[in-house]
């Protein structure tokens, strides 16, 4: 089982890895798109101004930029360690130990805008690149992935859990994964998708499936699991595809 998590635009600073070498990484196919993107980001980092308007960043935010420019120099850290925010505070990989640790370590990774795809160990430095960044003289990085990205991605074994998000999974498509969707329920019985526990519950949810003894092995296997564990999950009407229904509020 593998379970694709969202990047964040937040990361960790500093780290105590040595800086970034691509041959470290997973998924050696994506190094040249990844050294394209990132000899770019480092050029781009010279003029501050463009690189505003690309990164979509205020003057207040010219540190993300200077972090872009160290991108070969930086110290690094694990992926699943350098992303922070609501869903990662969720998942609380550091307070996992021993057997749910190396699980976790072996069943986790992160999409990308600018490594594609990591697994949860891969050593990778602070930077600032989103899905929807619009790089000068630069189509959509979604059209710029998915030659490279694709592949990768249809060779991935197993049952995949993908819970990146909508601008994030464009990057590429990964054949036959679940989906998860988080929805409130009102109490009326109407349901509607929501944003602000959807970061949240599919922290929780990594967690559980990240640490956890189970290994399921196709969508009914993780539905099994995921209800044992009390979770209000149900599947939904798209193929593969899972919905969380919360209370209104909850």
């Amino acid at each position: 089982m593998l379970i694709v998590l969202p990047p964040s635009e937040t990361k960790a600073d500093g780290g105590e890895g040595p800086s970034l070498e691509l041959d470290r990484l997973s998924f050696p196919e994506l190094n040249p798109a990844r050294k394209e993107l990132i000899d770019e980001l480092v050029e781009l980092a010279a003029d501050l101004p463009a690189s505003r308007a690309a990164l979509g960043l205020s003057e207040r935010q010219d540190g993300e930029i200077l972090r872009n420019a160290a991108l070969w120099a930086a110290p690094t850290s694990p992926a699943v360690r350098r992303y922070t925010g609501v869903l990662y505070d969720a998942l609380d990989i550091g307070s996992l130990r021993g057997a749910a640790a190396a699980r976790a370590g072996e069943r986790l990774a992160v999409g990308s805008a600018l490594f594609g795809l990591l697994r949860a160990g891969d050593p990778v430095p602070a930077y600032r690149l989103s899905a929807g960044s619009a790089l000068p003289g630069r189509g959509t990085l979604a059209a710029f992935w998915r030659p490279a990205l694709d592949p990768v991605l249809a060779e991935l074994d197993g049952l995949v859990v993908d819970l990146r998000s909508g601008s994030y999974a464009a990057l590429g498509r990964i054949p036959g994964a679940v989906t998860v969707r988080v929805l409130t329920e009102r109490p009326d019985g109407s349901r509607t998708v929501v944003s602000h526990h959807n970061k949240a519950s599919k922290g929780r949810l990594a967690r559980l499936l990240a640490g956890g003894r189970a290994e399921p092995t196709d969508l009914a296997g993780l539905l099994r699991v995921l209800r044992r564990a009390g979770l209000p999950i149900e599947r939904g009407k798209a193929e593969n595809e899972l919905d969380l229904v919360l209370p209104e509020g909850g």
